[in-house]
């Protein structure tokens, strides 16, 4: 797994641009909240230590990962909203509900991305287990929240 490679909260300086002005939107679904609120934290701490402001962080919350995609939709279609941070996590059961779920955001993701041309982020765990969603979410391999907040800022001086 690359996160046994590589603390998530780790990143390296490159392409890091000035944020003080650009609005985020970080999308958070409710369910798993014990671990997509750590991610909600990480991704925030994350734009405000690398200059946003506070004021131009927007934050809105979905029932479920599934509704993550129009929930980003919804922000990317605002021309004010220069990125958009989707942070959920679907833990694998004994169905094949799991499998629906993250094909369905990963590429609802993508789509909103390339309609609107701004950088919808994919902040979203999908782990086996309870346990390795918590090792991510601020855990030993660091916080994925911190990574997806990373990915924005760094998209948006590409």
């Amino acid at each position: 797994m690359a996160t046994k490679l590589k603390n998530l909260s780790s990143h390296s300086q490159t392409n890091i641009s000035e944020i003080s002005t650009k609005k985020f939107a970080l999308i958070v679904s409710e369910w798993n909240s014990e671990i997509t609120e750590a991610l909600f934290h990480g991704a925030f701490d994350t734009l405000i230590k690398n200059g946003a402001s506070k004021e131009n962080i927007i934050r809105k919350t979905v029932p479920g990962s599934f509704e993550l995609s129009l929930g980003a939709q919804w922000m990317a279609q605002k021309p004010e909203v220069d990125a958009v941070i989707c942070i959920g996590c679907v833990i694998q059961g004994d169905t094949k509900h799991f499998d629906f779920i993250c094909q369905a955001v990963s590429h609802g993701l993508t789509d909103v991305s390339l309609k609107y041309n701004k950088p919808v982020i994919f902040g979203v765990l999908t782990p086996n287990t309870q346990q390795q969603a918590l090792d991510r979410a601020g855990g030993k391999y660091g916080n994925k929240g911190d990574e997806a907040a990373i990915t924005a800022i760094k998209m948006l001086g590409f």
